[in-house]
């Protein structure tokens, strides 16, 4: 029996999405390299050369995005994913075999390039494969994964910690090394899926673009009235952004429509990383050590906190669809306020080294977890799916480019500035967070129309038409019918519904 269209479509977008298992466990790791006996006694970095560290592999992915940006477009997404996966190999080899800083950097750099790449290509890849009914957590699944990779990296990292001796290289070099073995596969499989069929059409192979709708859809029925109504829109739409659209970088600034969706992805990237999700990913470990936390334990609270993120992830996975993407970005962002509010009130009152307080030392850990728990359901997997849902198919690439390098340089810029603002005025720091989250949340509350369940090709309508003062506009008068429009005159000309026995939905 031949898997339903909706659970293919996921699987694909299950497999692609080790791309992002790279970032997220690359992200999970390097705290707990930086923070081995035997790194340190290997290199003994300097504080500004842990931060290098820590921002050279996210230096790497601001150039990586804009790589993919290009790449997309002229070479396809599936063969972006595959460049973007060999680059990360090579990248994993080299940070694996360091014998020098030098050497550590020029492999973080690199695999870095790979990830920035595979960040921006992906949820965009899955966007233009998936039902806009199921849109939102097939693209959620960017985060998800990104959460199981940061899920393996504590523990593996807490296993090499504990059963290699600190002055063993084997504590920080197996857990780099094991990076390496989802993006051989990644880049050995991904030929054999499937190319998105919207750039197909737009590059004139619209044949085998009907063919992959049809796979994707219908079993590889062509004439499925959904893969024929969907086909049409798509050829029409395209033939309007060909005549019409911004068609480069340039033209993404000039075209009223286009700007205010790059302004919004930009925005959304931006603003996530000024939730402080980077600052508490990598220094939470060495805000533990000062609350006098062991090593081994600090490791083992960052664990839970991967499984409890995991956990928020699945949730958002199966509600996103049907809650939409408005509101739960802004409490999301509501909720990561009030956890930044209570950690500055700990941090303030029971000074990590200078009290010996285990219940604020509890408070704080559990505070961590909760905002882990926000971040993870909310804010994280919502700066992947908008900015890839929000375009057209000529501007999707680089909008989104363009959104993934704003996010990997503020994250640059918080991975080098945390480590000395938390030295040079502590708690202090979070005051920040505090008020970046709570003015992000009045930001899309003002500006952020709901996206969900909205056919791509009708983006343009919404984001041309619906008014820039969000709160007050009725949703109804901005929700376009033109695809059931046309699967309606397909079934009619098809002969009557019941040729196609039951709706797509109804079916699937």
């Amino acid at each position: 029996m031949a898997l339903p269209p909706k659970w293919y479509q996921f699987l694909v977008g299950l497999f692609a999405s080790l791309g992002s298992l790279l970032y997220g466990y690359d992200l999970g790791v390097i705290a707990q390299v930086i923070a081995s006996q035997s790194f340190n006694a290997e290199f003994k970095p300097l504080p500004n050369e842990t931060g290098a560290v820590v921002s050279v592999f996210t230096g790497g992915a601001f150039f990586g995005a804009a790589l993919a940006g290009l790449a997309g477009d002229k070479l396809g997404r599936r063969w972006t994913i595959f460049i973007g996966a060999a680059i990360f190999c090579l990248g994993g080899a080299l940070q694996t075999g360091a014998q020098s800083l030098a050497y550590l950097y020029s492999g973080r750099a690199i695999a870095g390039l790979g990830v920035g790449t595979l960040c921006m290509i992906i949820p965009l890849y899955q966007a233009e494969l998936a039902h806009p009914s199921i849109r939102g957590r097939v693209t959620a699944l960017q985060q998800f994964m990104l959460g199981i990779g940061a899920l393996c990296a504590a523990w593996i990292s807490y296993g090499t910690y504990v059963g290699f001796s600190p002055t063993d290289n084997g504590q920080w070099r197996t857990p780099l090394g094991i990076q390496v073995i989802p993006a051989v596969l990644l880049a050995t499989l991904i030929m054999i899926f499937p190319e998105s069929p919207r750039w197909l059409i737009d590059h004139g192979k619209v044949e085998e673009g009907l063919k992959t709708l049809a796979r994707l859809h219908a079993h590889g029925d062509e004439t499925d009235p959904w893969v024929q109504a969907e086909f049409q829109q798509i050829q029409d739409t395209i033939t309007f952004e060909h005549e019409h659209e911004a068609k480069s970088y340039t033209e993404l600034f000039t075209d009223r429509s286009c700007f205010r969706r790059l302004f919004l992805a930009c925005a959304i990237q931006g603003s996530v990383q000024m939730t402080g999700v980077s600052a508490i990913q990598y220094y939470s470990v060495e805000i533990y050590s000062q609350m006098g936390i062991a090593g081994d334990d600090t490791l083992k609270y960052q664990a839970i906190s991967s499984i409890i993120a995991l956990v928020a992830q699945a949730l958002c996975i199966l509600l996103i669809d049907k809650f939409g993407r408005r509101w739960p970005l802004i409490f999301g962002n509501l909720g990561n306020t009030v956890t930044f509010i209570i950690s500055i009130i700990l941090l303030a009152v029971f000074p990590p080294g200078s009290s010996n307080n285990s219940a604020a030392a509890w408070g704080f850990i559990v505070t961590t977890w909760v905002y882990n728990f926000s971040f993870s359901a909310t804010c994280g997997p919502l700066s992947w799916i908008i900015p890839a849902e929000i375009f057209d198919t000529k501007t999707r690439s680089k909008g989104v480019a363009l959104a993934t390098m704003v996010s990997f340089g503020f994250n640059t810029m918080i991975g080098q500035v945390t480590g000395i603002a938390m030295k040079s005025v502590g708690w202090r720091f979070y005051i920040l967070f505090v008020v970046c989250n709570f003015t992000n949340a009045i930001f899309f509350y003002c500006f952020l129309p709901e996206t969900a369940k909205r056919p791509l090709e009708e983006m343009n309508y919404l984001f041309t038409n619906a008014p820039y003062f969000v709160p007050g506009m009725n949703k109804r008068d901005w929700q376009s019918t033109d695809i059931e429009r046309r699967v309606a005159e397909v079934e009619a000309k098809q002969g009557s519904i019941s040729h196609h026995e039951g709706t797509y939905e109804q079916k699937f």
